[in-house]
């Protein structure tokens, strides 16, 4: 079955993918989590609805529309956190709100049954073309080449702001990069597993990891680890049962989760 699977062309492309958005949405859940910013990837996604609509209206190719979008919100977010002092979740939950009801509004524009809208909300292994693979790999490759420059200023930020920008770190910089990164890292992951989704990635992986490692090393290796392990579990699992490949990572993901939250139950008992 496993070599079978392989000798599929968009099953290799789902893999590949899958694997390159597993560890950058792993790498920066850990800061997520840290920042307690869970809402943030369930806000960018369902708001890049309104990107996909718009290139489906007009025809353009609808990944590149969906991260241009993606990261003008998150920064419009940014700016309005720092000029309102308006919690990040409260204006998250105005901008999910307008553009989803902007991306329900273009949908109506167009005609007939519209498969690219549909993938786009669930996720489809089917749906990831070459050129998509290699807008992931390019932006994926972009992301984590900022997170392994940053990442020490990164840390030092989410725990300490005030100490960090003392000490010199660019902190509104590396906050608004960050919030760029965790926009363009979500609406790639929709191809794979929907808007719908997609957020799950981001927070379920550290999640678990935090529940049974102790060190920052340690909980941001289990964390990509763990999320390798959900896409190609969960991707092999809804190929060898014909079941939806999305829902299927995200609930061998939420599985990891309980097992991790016995695990450090039982050893605190």
């Amino acid at each position: 079955m496993l070599a079978e699977m392989l000798a599929q062309p968009f099953m290799q492309r789902a893999l590949v993918a899958g694997v390159l958005l597993a560890a950058l949405l792993a790498s920066l859940g850990l800061f997520v989590m840290l920042r307690k910013m869970a809402f943030f990837g369930d806000g960018i996604a369902h708001s890049s609805l309104a990107g996909i609509a718009l290139a489906v209206l007009l025809g353009w190719a609808p990944l590149p529309v969906a991260v241009a979008w993606a990261v003008a919100v998150a920064l419009f977010i940014y700016w309005l956190e720092r000029s309102t002092q308006l919690h990040s979740d409260t204006l998250i939950g105005i901008f999910f709100t307008a553009s989803l009801a902007i991306g329900v509004i273009l949908m109506s524009f167009t005609n007939g049954y519209q498969p690219e809208l549909v993938s786009y909300l669930f996720g489809s292994i089917l749906s990831v073309r070459a050129n998509d693979l290699l807008v992931i790999a390019l932006f994926s490759a972009a992301v984590a080449i900022w997170l392994a420059w940053s990442y020490r200023d990164l840390v030092y930020a989410s725990f300490a702001p005030d100490s960090a920008e003392v000490s010199g770190v660019p902190v509104r910089a590396q906050t608004a990069a960050l919030y760029v990164a965790l926009a363009v890292a979500t609406v790639l992951g929709v191809k794979i597993l929907g808007l719908i989704l997609i957020p799950a990635l981001l927070v379920l992986p550290s999640a678990a990891s935090l529940m049974v490692t102790t060190s920052l090393k340690g909980y941001f290796i289990l964390s990509v680890v763990l999320a390798e392990v959900m896409i190609l579990g969960g991707l092999t699992i809804s190929y060898a049962y014909d079941l939806p490949s999305g829902a299927t990572v995200i609930l061998l993901g939420a599985a990891l989760f309980f097992l991790a939250a016995l695990s450090n139950r039982a050893a605190h008992e």
